[in-house]
Formats: structure tokens, C-alpha cells, sequence
């Protein structure tokens, strides 16, 4: 077995992926490797849109939208990037469980994911990116479960998932305000 040179994690936004962010990064600190956070993206409505009516400045802002989203991701895992770590974000066009497949194929590479649940019918109808990288890949691959929190939020119904559909920002996680006497 060849010995880690680099962490790759796969990002998607969402605050589901920030425990395996945060994993990858304390396996790249603690064996002084160097972190690769990957963000996969789509034009809307897929390739096939996209190659239908082809517009390069949509497709500029998509790729810089998702670059936005993986640092914001990054800003709101680390609260600022850890100087400790060598970090080489990525942001690449196409299926995330290809994509990440693809970026985690060198010896050495160690791929780490997060495995969210989803309901039963989107199971059934759309192959997950963790379960395609595990069937896939040909490094070692680190499967993160979502924190304790996420499956707390679960019990409850719409507010849950809307809460769970929407990037985190830095503010979600910042202290109130303190009050103020009148």
C-alpha cells in the first residue's frame, strides 16, 4: 500500500459537506499533506441544455458562482482558511461523482466524502455521489456521516429541510447581537 500524499474532498455548498471538510483537514494538518477541496458544477439543465444554446458569459458566471460557493464553504468550515494547511481548491465542470473520481486518481490520493441521507424516492431515482465514489474510485475513500445536529434537524418537517437546502453563511454561526438596556 502506497503511502497519503494529498487529501481530496469533495464540496458541495451545502453545510451537509462541512464534517468531511473538516475531517479532510485535520488528516492533511496532523500528516502534513496538502488539502484539495473539489466543487463540481453543472449549467442548469445539464450538458445537454447547455450544448443546446451555448452562452459563454452564463457559462463564466456559473464557474464563478461555484467558485464563490467552494470559498464560502471554506470561509464558514475554517472560519478563514487555516494557515497550517497548503490548500488547492478546485472548481470543475461535470458530474460531482466523476469529478471527484477523476481529481482523486493519482498513487497516494486519499478521496474523503460525505454520506447525507436523502429520502427514499431520491435514492431511487438518482444514483448519490458518495455511493458512485465508492464503487469508483481507485484510492482509498473516507466516508464522513453527517454531523449530529443535521440529524436532529430531520425530525422536524419543512423548516428542516429548508434550513438543510440552503448554504450557511457566516452569520448563521455568529454570536447575537448583545443586548442593549434602554
Amino acid at each position: 500500500m502506497t503511502a497519503i500524499s494529498r487529501v481530496i474532498v469533495g464540496v458541495s455548498g451545502s453545510h451537509g459537506c462541512l464534517p468531511a471538510v473538516r475531517y479532510a483537514a485535520e488528516i492533511a494538518c496532523a500528516h502534513r499533506m496538502p488539502l484539495i477541496p473539489v466543487l463540481a458544477w453543472q449549467p442548469p439543465g445539464g450538458d445537454l441544455a447547455e450544448r443546446t444554446h451555448p452562452s459563454p458569459a452564463l457559462r463564466d458566471l456559473w464557474a464563478e458562482a461555484a467558485c464563490r460557493r467552494l470559498q464560502a464553504t471554506l470561509m464558514v468550515a475554517f472560519g478563514g482558511l487555516p494557515p497550517e494547511i497548503p490548500i488547492r481548491s478546485q472548481v470543475v465542470r461535470g458530474e460531482a461523482g466523476r469529478s471527484l473520481v477523476e481529481t482523486a486518481s493519482e498513487p497516494g490520493d486519499l478521496l474523503v466524502i460525505g454520506t447525507g441521507r436523502r429520502p427514499g424516492i431520491s435514492r431511487a431515482l438518482h444514483a448519490g455521489v458518495s455511493r458512485y465514489c465508492l464503487a469508483h474510485a481507485g484510492c482509498p475513500v473516507l466516508a464522513v456521516p453527517p454531523s449530529p445536529l443535521t440529524t436532529e434537524l430531520r425530525r422536524f418537517s419543512f423548516r428542516s429541510w429548508a434550513i438543510r437546502r440552503r448554504p450557511l453563511s457566516a452569520a448563521d454561526i455568529a454570536a447575537p447581537p448583545p443586548a442593549t438596556r434602554t
